[in-house]
This record gives C-alpha cells, structure tokens and sequence, in this order.
C-alpha cells in the first residue's frame, strides 16, 4: 500500500525520487515553487526545458534533477481559476494523474508534490486540495503498490492545515 505523507516545507530540499514543479506552460520558470525549483536545480534544468518545446495545461513532462536531492522533476501546467465553471477540477486532477503516470512510466516510486495552481493561477485552496487528494487516491486505487510514497508538500501553513484537515478526514 502507498503511504501518503504531508510535509510543511521545502520542496527543493526533499530526497525523493522526483518532484513535482507547478509550471507555466513555456516551462521555461516563472514564479513561486516554479522559480525556486529552477534556481535550486541550476541551469541545466533551463536548458532541458528549453528542449520540450513547453506543456498544455494539465499534461506532464518529465526532466531531470540536476542539482536537486530528487533525481527528477515532473513538471505539470495547472489551470488559472476562472470561477470553476471553465473545467478547472478536470484539468487540475490530470495535472495529478499524468504526473503519476509518468511517475510509472519511469520508475519512481517516491514522488512529492507542491499546491498546483493555488499561488497566482488563483484556484481556492481547499477545492485544490480536494482535487488533489482525490486524484491520488483514485490514481492509487486503480495502480496498488506501484508508489511506495506520494507526499503532499506545504510551503505555508494555510495550504498545510487544510490538507492536514482533509488527510484526516475519511474519503468521500
């Protein structure tokens, strides 16, 4: 069985194999865990963007580490909220699927990942988190025992608490 685990941290600063970078679709950096990926992974990882010719919202792509603990970043394009009526909860809980999909693809086993779209995409934090935790376990169901761990990582303790909230609550 997958453990799924909660961090309130850092996600450059994790040893897992990879991590998840909440990215704009040119792939090429941009802000928040984007930026602060970028810049801890060192240029190469620029470079390597540069190379996939950018990601639709709500696919996946996959590069290496670089510089990282995690041996690979899975970057994923998640929706701008426009009031949820624009197929929002769709495209985000893909941005959790293809990213574990590539997560089988490649092998790994331990991956992690950050608040997709919650920071300037503007998606409500607790519908992101819904999604979020919903898209992993039905992934999860459908794929027993081919992740040892999926950890949702919290740089603030808004995002933290609703997903220590709902983590604990049991599945609908």
């Amino acid at each position: 069985m997958t453990k799924i685990t909660l961090v309130k941290g850092d996600i450059t600063q994790l040893k897992v194999d990879a991590i998840v970078n909440a990215a704009n679709n040119s792939l090429l950096g941009g802000g928040g865990v984007d930026s602060a990926i970028h810049r801890a992974a060192g240029p190469e990882l620029l470079e390597e963007c540069m190379r996939l010719k950018g990601c639709e919202t709500g696919a996946a792509k996959l590069t290496n580490g670089y510089d990282l603990p995690a041996r690979y970043v899975v970057h994923t394009v998640g929706p701008v909220w426009n009031g949820g009526k624009q197929g929002e909860e769709k495209l985000l809980a893909s941005c959790y699927r293809n990213s574990l999909r590539l997560a089988l693809e490649y092998s790994i086993t331990t991956i992690a990942f950050p608040n997709i779209s919650t920071g300037i995409y503007g998606y409500p934090k607790d519908q992101a988190a819904q999604t979020a935790i919903k898209a992993v376990n039905d992934f999860l169901n459908e794929h027993p025992r081919r992740l040892t761990e999926v950890t949702f990582v919290c740089f603030d303790l808004e995002n933290y608490s609703i997903y220590q909230r709902l983590l604990q609550a049991p599945p609908k």
